[in-house]
Parts: C-alpha cells; sequence; structure tokens
C-alpha cells in the first residue's frame, strides 16, 4: 500500500531571506536578489549580476561550533536542514532513536572547493593540496558533511539532474517514504555563487547579456529576455510518512501528491522533443496524484530568462492545460532569485507552500513586455490572491532533465 507524504517543516537560505516566511515575503512584494556580484570579481566577463546570499554566517544556525570541514555547500545544506529539522519538530533526541535520511540535489556541489584543490595541487605539487578541501572534493560531499553534523542515520544520497536536481531529490524521497523505505527524509537542493560556474555559464552565453543582446534582462517570458542570472541557495524539506506525522503531533503543511519526470535527448535542439519532455512530466504528475489539469489553482514555472526554454516551457504548459491555461495563474521565481541550479526546484516547493498558507501568488518581477503569442495569458508582474489548494511545481534543466510535483495545501 502506498504511503502518504507530507511536509511538515522548511528551512530556507536565499538572497531573498532565510525562513520559508521571510522568502514568501519578499517575492509577494516582488523584491530583487539580483545585485552586482561581490564575492568575486567579474572583471571582463558580459555579465556582473548575481542572486549572491551576503551576508552569510553559517554560526547564525549552527552555533559557534567548528566549521572547519564544512565548504560554503555544505555550510548552505546544513544550515537550512537545521532550521527545517526545528521547524518540524525533530529534536536531537529523536534523530537519537529514530532515523532520518537526507537527499539532497545539487548540479554542482562543491566545485569551488573541488577547483581550488585542483589548482593548488597542479601549482604546488600534491603534497601541498589541502586535506581538509579533499574531503569535499566529491558531489556528494555536502550531503555527508550535512548528515554527520545532524545526526541523520538514514538514507544518505545525493541526485545530480542539472538544474532539475532539487525537484527531482523530492520525488526520489518521496518514492523512499511511499514504498516504506523510509519513515522520514530532509530533501532539497543548494548549489552555491562561486567564479568557476559563473564563469562557464558566462562563456557558454547563457548570462543574461553575454549573448550579445543588449541589457541585463534575467526576466522570464518577458520579450527583451537574454538569458539569466546566475544565484545560490539551499531549501530543505522535510518529508514524512503522514501516519507517523500525525502521530507525533507534527504540524502538517502541504502534502505531496503526484510527480512525473521525462527527459529530453535532444538537450534543447529539438524543439518538438523539448516541449513534449516537459508536458510528460506534466502528465505523469497529474496523473500520479489522480487529478486533471483542471484540479490545479496555480503553477510555479522554471523559466528563467532563457530565450528559447521560457517559451518551450510555456508552450508544454499550454499543451498539457489546454484551454484552462490562459486562466492559470503563473509564478517564475527565479526572476528575483535568478538561476540558482540544484536549489530551484526546493525553492519553488516551499515558495509554492507558503503562497498556498498565504493565499497570494508572486508576480513575475520585471515583466513588462509580453512575448508575442504568449499562452499563459496570466502571468503577471503583480501579486495577486488566489485560493490554492493544489500547485504544481516545474523543474527544467538545461541538460534535458525536466520534472513536475503536484503539492496539495492541509488545512
Amino acid at each position: 500500500m502506498s504511503r502518504r507524504v507530507v511536509v511538515t517543516g522548511a528551512g530556507v537560505v536565499s538572497s531573498l531571506g532565510d525562513s520559508p516566511a521571510a522568502l514568501h515575503a519578499a517575492l509577494r512584494e516582488g523584491r530583487s536578489g539580483l545585485r552586482e556580484v561581490r564575492r568575486f570579481s567579474t572583471e571582463g566577463l558580459a555579465c556582473h549580476l548575481g542572486g549572491e546570499i551576503a551576508p552569510f554566517s553559517a554560526k547564525t544556525y549552527l552555533g559557534e561550533k567548528n566549521l572547519r570541514p564544512l565548504d560554503r555547500t555544505s555550510q548552505l545544506v546544513a544550515s537550512a536542514a537545521q532550521m527545517a529539522l526545528d521547524a518540524s519538530g525533530w529534536s536531537p533526541r529523536m534523530r537519537s532513536d529514530r532515523e532520518v535520511g537526507l537527499v539532497l540535489g545539487t548540479m554542482f556541489c562543491s566545485v569551488h572547493t573541488i577547483s581550488e584543490f585542483d589548482r593548488r595541487a597542479l601549482a604546488a605539487g600534491p603534497a601541498y593540496a589541502s586535506p581538509m578541501d579533499f574531503a569535499n572534493s566529491v558531489i556528494n560531499a555536502a550531503a555527508g558533511q550535512t548528515a554527520i553534523w545532524h545526526n541523520l542515520r538514514g538514507v544518505n544520497s545525493t541526485i545530480a539532474a542539472g538544474t532539475a536536481s532539487g525537484l527531482q531529490a523530492l520525488i526520489y524521497a518521496v518514492e523512499l517514504i511511499r514504498t516504506g523505505g523510509s519513515e522520514a527524509i530532509l530533501a532539497g537542493g543548494a548549489d552555491e555563487l562561486c567564479f568557476e560556474s559563473f564563469y562557464g555559464f558566462n562563456r557558454a552565453e547563457l548570462l543574461c547579456g553575454s549573448n550579445h543582446l543588449p541589457g541585463d534582462f534575467p526576466i522570464p517570458f518577458d520579450a527583451r529576455r537574454n538569458g539569466f542570472a546566475l544565484g545560490e541557495g539551499a531549501a530543505m524539506l522535510m518529508l514524512e510518512d503522514f501516519e507517523s506525522a500525525t502521530s507525533r503531533g507534527a504540524n502538517v503543511l502541504a502534502e505531496i501528491k503526484g510527480h512525473g519526470a521525462g527527459y529530453d535527448p535532444s538537450r534543447g535542439a529539438d524543439d518538438k522533443k523539448s516541449t513534449g519532455a516537459i508536458a510528460r512530466a506534466i502528465r505523469q504528475a497529474l496523473n500520479d496524484a489522480g487529478i486533471t489539469a483542471g484540479g490545479i489553482d496555480g503553477v510555479s514555472l522554471s523559466a528563467n530568462g532563457g530565450v528559447e526554454a521560457d517559451r518551450r516551457e510555456s508552450e508544454a504548459v499550454a499543451v498539457s492545460f489546454g484551454g484552462s491555461s490562459s486562466r492559470l495563474p503563473v509564478t517564475a521565481i527565479k526572476s528575483m532569485l535568478g538561476e540558482t541550479l540544484g536549489a530551484s526546484g526546493a525553492l519553488q516547493a516551499v515558495a509554492m507552500i507558503e503562497a498556498m498558507r498565504d493565499g497570494v501568488m508572486p508576480g513575475i518581477s520585471g515583466l513588462e513586455e509580453v512575448e508575442k503569442g504568449f499562452p499563459l495569458e496570466m502571468a503577471s508582474r503583480e501579486s495577486r490572491e488566489v485560493r490554492l489548494s493544489t500547485g504544481l511545481v516545474n523543474s527544467v534543466g538545461l541538460d534535458g532533465n525536466c520534472c513536475s510535483v503536484v503539492i496539495e495545501r492541509c488545512a
């Protein structure tokens, strides 16, 4: 028998706040976390904008313990995990008696640490490479470090599916709980803002202004859009079996009703295949949740300002929702957070749950000139009051991965 999976708490570290409520308040007000990057020099690059978390000190969330073994990505994850554990009531004593797992989605994890380790080893020789850095030079380092820090003794997995990683991590954790493999799992995503990833996306001409189109317009669905702004963050959700959660008196925030996934083997080269993969993921999520398209009250889209990717996602939603798509409230929070890579889907899920609780769907910051022929007429710059009982979160990767999750509000 399939178990029901619910959310009992969440933790967020982002450029727009360090709690689900603070994140939602900023989003509904249309505040942007994008500004000139200060963590590293962007001199000589076409793009200078980023969704940087500044200031950030893990001691605020983790106390005065020795943080040296944790690099920036691990600190982001461990901090978000601490807040999710606190919000859901999983005390250290409870974690000693009962297993809690962790599933983390990330695109690059500790890519800056990996690069620093390699640079020093190549420049000065292997003997001078930092042993402390070596522990963080694998993609599952943040998941492992966080589990050690918080005594999470259950399953520990890292999902690497590009920018869809965070939502894919939720899906994987949901299935583990549904099938009885786990009782409680912290699931979400994270990625840091660092020079190495910033430089790579700039070289690939994916960042706003780097593709030789004038200006900086990382605005989803806007006719002027010319690429995305890179961001950073971490979001972790405590997922639990419904019966276990209610038996311990946990506050149930929402239920994960269904999910779906697809893959575009052309990786964006074929519009038909790309749109089809996204639409397939949406249909699977609706079928898994046992609802029709008409049962969705609002959609959080993955759109980030990419010229072709935004159009394909909007077309897939239009195909999936048919005539109702013209009346479907949509949001694209990457207009304010930037493209947070592995963190993005998890941040969208947290934002959707908060919108359900508040009854306000954030707008799309900066949206003024909607692209001609855009099929989603409810896309708006302004936040609006919407009765959100059931929402869909969409995540579309740069590498062909895409997935969708249906979330239902709990009274």
